[in-house]
């Protein structure tokens, strides 16, 4: 069963990748486009004047359309086969036992064996409904976003590769299956990202995720290898084994030693940070919006950004024994949390505000992974996926209402013209913010509740950074439907023309709805409960010092009710804000301008970064280039040695006349020189 859900997305991956490449061919039979001369960048796609995504300029009845529908079909259809089958083994494993499949030996080279093997617990169960649940939606909503796109079955090929990859990495039974799903994501991404390759927005935001998550890649990577330099193995049962022999140890890093189970949780953490977008690596989240909406849906929400959390948690027999590392995870959440929600306060993309709302999610299971409270980071990760999906999915339907139109602040009005996705997104909107009842009011608010009562150095500064930002969330969240659905209409044209989506986008809304509200109260024994221990097992491990789900239970009454407080604060100012005084905003922007503008560039990162490394990189680049290559290694060799011997040779090759008589003559000339040197060496001797 656990290979059939592993393997099915994969197995669609590849159908749909021949369908891709059948359409190919029929379309340019003679040949690629380049031979033909056919733009197909041009053809692929159509930009308007604001530089937007037309879906209306394309063709449906070309020939690469043709096997669309099988594609769409197919992949949609093993991946929800793949979700029933992921739901089964979620309730089998969670209450049974847990299920070790070896498929094959990968590789052998001197101690290092890698078997490429499939772990299923309870926290790979976790992960396969989160994964399988959203992607099978997002597949069966892109039947209907994508419906203009003429090469869909590369779009679909995609999406299942990327879960397949996403599969193998939460299935990981060691570090390098795991670094082999976790750089799968990551191409997957990029293709993903990078879909509408004419657009240069979106080449340069591929890009950028692919570059920014090299680099805590490279923290991950160098994390593994002192994992097997201090314990020879690989595996994660052996690591776990040796773990408490490593108390103590130090590792020789960077001209002095360090405590080595610190390092590596650092070094690993530094790989999370990049995938999940914390604070310092998490630039390429908003830019990664320009990929379409199911993509941001699918990578964004529920997958690739939390394999961060999902590898902490699976590591969680290190970070116990580190204390240190620890508390870095703990200020990087907090921040992160901190960070992001400052900065959605002001966007206006519907997405770019989403996104920011994801990036700052991440940080709070980050900061209940920090403080050890790893099953309700889970938990959270596990409400998350749905409301934030939701969300996502809802402003795609937005989008298509206004024509394909992401500022909010030209939209307006429009509950009245798209009210089934009025109603999923305020539903999103309420789980996001923790409204009682809702599933983000269990896991969010047991998040903060970890940080008060945790005993990390970084605790408290934790707990101020999350409950504030649960009071920023809700501002920005709800400022999102106040603009968009309520008030006036700011563009008339595409107001008067929207409607509401096809039942192929409003049916994936309200499942995921319902998973907002369900996926909460049910389950909430399970991950911050008492029945713990049964359900995860072995799974995640807790120090014998570590009590803080037992301490969560006594958490003092204000406390447990203050993230609500500070939700209600959220929605009574937004409500005020734009409903109330709607040209307050723009008033309190004008007088606090430079506030104003640090938040809108984002604190101004990308700029920093601009400065620090990417211009010093482009310098570097041009100087090797124009000095190294062009100067020296052309000088010398091309333009230099090579072209002197050239010019001689050519010169030479002159002399070459084909005449005898010349040939006589050069004959005669050089006896006679060598005759005069003869005589007068012997005159002088």
């Amino acid at each position: 069963m656990y290979q059939a859900i592993v393997f099915l997305p994969l197995v669609g991956a590849i159908l749909a990748g021949l369908i891709t490449l059948a359409g190919a061919r029929a379309r340019f039979p003679g040949g690629s486009p380049v031979a033909e001369g056919h733009d197909h960048a041009a053809d692929h796609h159509a930009v308007d004047e604001h530089g937007a995504q037309r879906h209306d300029a394309h063709h449906p009845t070309e020939p690469a359309a043709a096997g669309s529908r099988a594609a769409e079909l197919i992949t949609t259809s093993l991946l929800f086969v793949s979700m029933i089958l992921s739901w089964i083994g979620f309730v089998s494993v969670g209450f049974g036992q847990d299920v070790h499949v070896n498929l094959i030996n990968w590789f052998t080279a001197g101690d290092l064996k890698v078997d490429w093997a499939l772990r299923v617990d309870t926290l790979t169960a976790v992960m396969l409904v989160v994964v399988t649940t959203v992607s099978a939606f997002v597949h069966l909503y892109s039947i209907g976003y994508m419906v203009e796109e003429p090469y869909r079955p590369r779009f679909f090929c995609y999406l299942s590769l990327f879960t397949f990859a996403m599969l193998m990495l939460v299935t990981s039974d060691n570090l390098v299956q795991l670094f082999f799903g976790w750089e799968g994501v990551g191409l997957m991404s990029y293709l993903l990202i990078g879909y509408w390759y004419q657009k240069p927005e979106a080449n340069a935001a591929a890009i950028k995720a692919f570059v920014v998550n090299r680099v805590g890649d490279f923290g991950f990577a160098l994390g593994i290898f002192a994992v097997f330099m201090m314990t020879g193995a690989i595996d994660f049962d052996t690591i776990f084994a040796q773990a408490p022999s490593l108390v103590g140890k130090t590792i020789h890093f960077l001209f002095w030693n360090v405590d080595a189970l610190t390092l590596i949780c650092i070094l690993l953490f530094i790989g999370a940070m990049g995938k999940s977008a914390q604070f310092l690596l998490h630039t390429w989240l908003p830019d990664a919006m320009e990929g379409p909406t199911p993509v941001s849906a699918l990578i964004h929400a529920a997958t690739m950004v939390t394999a961060g959390v999902f590898m902490v948690a699976r590591l969680s027999p290190l970070f116990e024994l580190a204390p240190t590392a620890q508390a870095v995870v703990v200020f990087f959440g907090a921040t992160t949390a901190m960070f992001a929600a400052t900065i959605g306060l002001v966007q206006n993309d519907i997405k770019r505000i989403i996104a920011y709302s994801t990036c700052s999610q991440l940080g709070y299971m980050f900061v209940a992974m920090g403080v050890g409270a790893y099953s309700v980071g889970m938990f959270h990760l596990f409400t998350h996926a749905f409301f934030k999906a939701l969300l996502f999915l809802g402003s795609g339907s937005v989008i298509m209402a206004m024509h394909h139109e992401q500022d909010i602040q030209k939209m307006g009005g429009l509950k009245d013209k798209i009210p089934f996705t009025y109603t999923m997104m305020v539903i999103g909107t309420l789980a996001l913010t923790g409204f009682p009842l809702t599933a983000g009011y269990f896991s969010k608010d047991a998040i903060i509740e970890s940080a008060f009562v945790s005993h990390n150095p970084m605790a408290i500064y934790a707990f101020g950074l999350t409950v504030a930002a649960a009071a920023l969330t809700s501002f920005y969240s709800w400022r999102l439907i106040f603009v968009t659905f309520h008030g006036r209409p700011h563009d008339r044209h595409h107001y008067d023309a929207a409607h509401e989506s096809p039942a192929v986008i409003l049916i994936p809304l309200a499942f995921l709805a319902a998973g907002a509200i369900l996926s909460g109260y049910p389950f909430k024994e399970l991950f911050v409960g008492h029945g713990v221990e049964t359900f995860f097992r072995d799974s995640l491990r807790f120090a014998p010092s570590n009590h803080i789900l037992e301490e969560l239970h006594q958490v003092p009454y204000g406390i447990a009710l203050l993230p609500t407080v500070m939700m209600g604060l959220g929605f009574l100012v937004s409500w005020y804000f734009y409903i109330r005084k709607p040209a307050l905003p723009a008033e309190l922007a004008r007088q606090h301008e430079p506030l104003y503008k640090f938040l809108l560039n984002k604190w101004y990162i990308d700029e920093l970064y601009e400065i620090i490394f990417v211009r010093p990189t482009l310098w570097l680049g041009r100087l090797l280039w124009k000095q190294g290559d062009g100067r020296i290694i052309d000088g010398l060799g091309p333009d230099g040695v090579s072209a002197r011997v050239l010019d001689v040779t050519r010169n030479v090759v002159r002399l070459q006349t084909g005449y005898l008589y010349h040939y006589a003559f050069a004959m005669l000339i050089g006896a006679a020189a060598f005759i005069t040197w003869f005589i007068v060496r012997a005159g002088t001797g």
